[in-house]
C-alpha cells in the first residue's frame, strides 16, 4: 500500500502517488466485539470478514490504541520493556489483514484514560516494577520517557514500514494532569517523541508517517488560562491538529440531533481559526460520552444514527478532513448499521471534491440559505455547502421527516468568477439528488430542489470567466 501524507498545498490528505485519500472511520479497540477474534488468533475468519465490509462501506482508516486498558489482559509490555507475544501477534495480523484489504491504522501507543483508571496493574507502575511513580508524571519523569521512546522504538520498527500505517498520533489525549497539572512541559515532550520517531523511520524506510497528539476538546473552555492550543494546532513538529470532540451538553448527552450539529460545526470552524497553516484538521472522538459513561445508557438507535450522520457531514463542510471518528460509546460496543451507510453515502460524495488542490476556508458564517444552519468551507474554484433545516424538530428530538420542503436561495460568497456546476447530494441515500450550472460574478447563488431536512453540495468551477 502507498503510504498516505499532507498535500502539499491543502489540508487534506495524499497518497504518495498524489491521489486523495480521506479518514472514513471511528475508534476501535482489540477486545470490542468486531476485533476481539483477533486475540490468540481465537477467530481470524470473522475479523477477515469484517473488514472486507468495512472497506465495502467507505470506510478507510480505523483509530486504535496499541495498548486499550480497560481490562488486565491486552497489555503490550509485561514487565516493562518485555513484549507480550500474543500481543505482538494480534498487531502482526491486524496490519497483514488492513493490508489485504486496503484499510489504514490511526496508531496511538498508550490509552491514557483507562492506562489512569487501571494504573494499579499497568506494567510502567514502580508498583509492577515499572519506572512511573504516578501518571501525573508521565510527560516529566526521565525514565518513563525513556519507556515511551522504547514502546514507539518497538511499533515503528515492527509496523512502520506498512503502508496500512496511516499515521501517528504520539500521545492520546495529552492532559495538564499528567504533567504536574501544568503545560509548560508539552512542547518539548512532544517535539522529542516526533524527532524520535521521525528520525526511526527515516533511516529504516526513508520516509515518514504524518504525526499529531489528540487532546480532550473541552479542556480549551475549561482551562483557558493555560496555553493548550498552541502545542495542539500549531506545534512545528506535527503534521495535522486533531481534538477530541466532546462539548457538554449539546454533544455528549444530546437532546436533539441539530443543537449537536451546530456544536460540530462551531468547534470545527474555532478548531481551523487556531491553525495559521494548512496542516489539516480533523476530528478523532466524538460522541455521546457522558450519556453513556456517567448515565450508562445509549442513545435510541435511529436518534444515534441521524446524531452521527449530522455531526459527519457538519465535520466535512466545515473544513474537516473527512466526517471525524466516532467513539462508539453503545451497548454493544460497535457502530450500528445506519452509522454504516451513512459511512458509505459520504464516501460516494467525495470525488465530487478535488481534495488534494482545495486550499479551503471556513464559510458557515458567510453561506446563506434562509430556513437552514448552513455549513461551509470554499477556495476561489471549489466549496463544500451542507443545508440543516432550522426549527423543524420531531418529539423525539430528530428532524421531522413530515415537514413541508423548502427551497432556500443559496449564496455562496468567496468564489472566483466563472461557470460553476453545483451537484447537490443526498446524505442518507448516498445519490446525487440534482445538478446544476450558474455563473459566478462576485457571489455563487443557487435555488436547489426543495428540501425536507438537509442536502449537501458539492461546488466546482468548470470554466474560468
Amino acid at each position: 500500500m502507498p503510504w498516505v501524507g499532507v498535500a502539499p498545498g491543502a489540508p487534506y490528505f495524499v497518497t504518495e502517488g498524489g491521489a486523495p485519500w480521506t479518514p472514513i472511520g471511528q475508534n476501535d479497540a482489540v477486545d470490542w466485539p468486531e476485533l476481539n477474534g483477533l486475540f490468540r488468533r481465537r477467530d481470524l475468519a470473522a475479523v477477515d470478514r469484517h473488514l472486507v465490509w468495512l472497506a465495502s462501506q467507505g470506510v478507510t482508516c480505523l483509530r486504535l490504541m496499541v495498548e486499550y486498558a480497560q481490562g488486565r489482559h491486552r497489555f503490550l509490555e509485561r514487565p516493562t520493556g518485555v513484549y507480550v507475544p500474543a500481543m505482538v501477534r494480534l498487531w502482526d495480523d491486524l496490519f497483514a489483514l488492513c493490508e489485504r484489504h486496503g484499510l489504514r491504522i490511526l496508531l496511538t501507543p498508550v490509552d491514557t484514560f483507562w492506562m489512569w483508571l487501571r494504573w494499579r496493574d499497568h506494567p510502567w507502575n514502580t508498583a509492577q516494577g515499572g519506572p512511573l511513580r504516578h501518571m501525573g508524571e508521565a510527560l516529566t519523569c526521565g525514565p518513563t520517557r525513556a519507556a515511551i521512546k522504547a514502546r514507539l522504538t518497538f511499533m515503528v520498527t515492527r509496523w512502520g514500514g506498512s503502508g496500512a500505517l496511516f499515521a501517528w498520533d504520539l500521545w492520546n489525549e495529552i492532559h495538564p494532569a499528567h504533567g504536574g497539572d501544568r503545560v509548560d512541559s508539552w512542547p518539548e515532550f512532544i517535539a522529542d517523541l516526533s524527532h524520535h520517531v521521525r528520525a526511526l523511520e527515516q533511516r529504516l524506510y526513508g520516509r515518514t508517517h504524518p504525526q499529531t497528539v489528540s487532546l480532550f476538546g473541552p479542556e480549551l473552555q475549561h482551562r483557558p488560562e493555560l496555553d493548550m492550543a498552541g502545542p495542539i494546532f500549531r506545534h512545528p513538529d506535527l503534521d495535522f491538529a486533531t481534538i477530541h470532540i466532546y462539548r457538554h451538553g449539546a454533544i455528549d448527552d444530546p437532546r436533539n440531533t441539530v443543537a449537536a450539529t451546530v456544536a460540530m460545526g462551531d468547534v470545527v470552524r474555532d478548531c481551523l481559526a487556531e491553525i495559521t497553516d494548512r496542516r489539516p484538521f480533523l476530528d478523532t472522538e466524538h460522541g455521546p460520552i457522558h450519556r453513556f459513561k456517567d448515565k450508562k445508557r445509549s442513545l435510541p438507535e435511529a436518534f444515534d444514527d441521524e446524531y452521527f450522520r449530522h455531526m459527519s457531514w457538519a465535520h466535512l463542510a466545515s473544513g474537516g478532513a473527512g466526517g471525524g471518528m466516532r467513539w462508539p460509546n453503545r451497548h454493544p460496543h460497535v457502530l450500528t448499521p445506519g452509522m454504516r451507510r451513512a459511512q458509505h453515502a459520504m464516501a460516494g460524495f467525495l470525488p465530487l471534491i478535488d481534495w488534494p488542490s482545495f486550499a479551503r476556508v471556513n464559510l458557515s458564517e458567510a453561506v446563506g440559505a434562509t430556513g437552514f444552519h448552513h455549513f461551509a468551507c470554499g477556495d476561489a474554484a471549489q466549496a463544500v455547502v451542507w443545508l440543516l433545516r432550522r426549527r423543524s424538530l420531531a418529539a423525539d428530538g430528530r428532524i421531522d421527516a413530515g415537514a413541508t420542503p423548502i427551497a432556500p436561495r443559496v449564496t455562496v460568497p468567496g468564489l472566483a468568477p466563472g461557470r460553476y456546476r453545483i451537484t447537490g447530494w443526498d446524505t442518507a441515500a448516498g445519490v446525487v439528488t440534482e445538478t446544476l450550472e450558474a455563473n459566478v460574478g462576485e457571489t455563487l447563488r443557487f435555488t436547489p430542489a426543495p428540501i425536507i431536512a438537509d442536502r449537501a453540495f458539492a461546488i466546482r468551477r468548470v470554466s474560468a470567466g
